[in-house]
């Protein structure tokens, strides 16, 4: 954060108790109005990542997953739309609904982690299809494996994403994980598990995929918070972390909008008519 923002944001130094007070409370409001707005229009693609953070709890420093929601609507342009506490099963539902409760629809496909309950809660809130994020897919393949033969499995596997059509990629999955079997039965269990959600992207227009087969979008965003939080260092309570990291997210979401558009109004046109052979969810 710049000075100048700095000063508006924070305030200077040297301030009282009470001046001090005032502050947190003005940016409370910029930052629960930031974070609380209507969300206007449809938003195709929705992205889910978490960063932690340490706090203090009942005389203790606990661990406390901050989750960032971040999404694109059918013009192309990309915002911030949430802010949640927790990654615990019974949240996400709840996470969702209050996105959809702002105003959240349209939601055809979310990007994330493997997290329990999530695909779940997306099949019952949005009815949208779920892409496992391919990076941490592939660490998680690799952890199956030993170090001297990730180079061998990471391009057998890469070769899936090679694949122009999503129908190929299934098929080239399929001959892979069939390939991987004998030597590793846990790996090619994992592959015939993961393999709609981990192509799932391949299902929208090509000039998207890019962006959707992962969360390093967001995962970049989160890297930015985690900068600033290492400054706090122990956050004194949870609407401590509302409050730095809502303001950094408001920060960040006014950058994007000066900047060109995360995808180009031209193919999100066409985003409907391409995207076809959705995989289905099951709750």
């Amino acid at each position: 954060m710049n000075a100048r923002r700095q000063r508006g944001l924070w305030g200077v130094s040297g301030i009282s108790k009470s001046q001090a007070s005032k502050l947190c409370q003005d940016i409370d409001e910029r930052v629960n109005s930031f974070l609380d707005r209507r969300i206007e229009g449809d938003w195709p693609y929705l992205w889910l990542d978490a960063t932690y953070l340490k706090v203090r709890e009942n005389g203790r420093i606990v661990s406390v997953a901050a989750i960032i929601a971040t999404a694109v609507n059918t013009e192309g342009k990309r915002e911030i739309l949430g802010l949640g506490p927790s990654e615990a099963a019974v949240f996400w539902l709840d996470f969702l609904r209050s996105l959809e409760k702002r105003g959240l629809k349209g939601v055809k496909l979310v990007i994330s982690d493997a997290h329990e309950g999530l695909k779940a809660a997306i099949a019952q809130v949005f009815k949208a299809s779920w892409q496992r994020c391919r990076v941490h897919f592939m660490r998680n393949a690799l952890a199956h494996v030993s170090k001297a033969e990730h180079s061998m499995v990471s391009a057998a596997i890469r070769s899936v994403f090679a694949q122009d059509k999503q129908a190929a990629a299934s098929q080239t999955w399929r001959h892979v994980a069939d390939q991987l079997r004998q030597r590793f039965g846990k790996l090619a269990a994992l592959m015939d598990e993961a393999e709609a959600d981990v192509i799932a992207f391949m299902a929208f227009p090509r000039a998207h995929w890019s962006k959707l087969h992962s969360t390093n979008p967001i995962e970049r965003l989160n890297k930015e918070v985690k900068r600033r939080a290492d400054v706090v260092g122990i956050f004194p309570n949870e609407p401590s972390i509302r409050r730095l990291v809502g303001a950094i997210l408001l920060e960040q979401n006014d950058e994007w909008q000066l900047q060109h558009r995360y995808i180009s109004l031209e193919t999100m046109t066409g985003r409907a008519e391409q995207a076809t052979s959705l995989p289905k969810i099951a709750a």
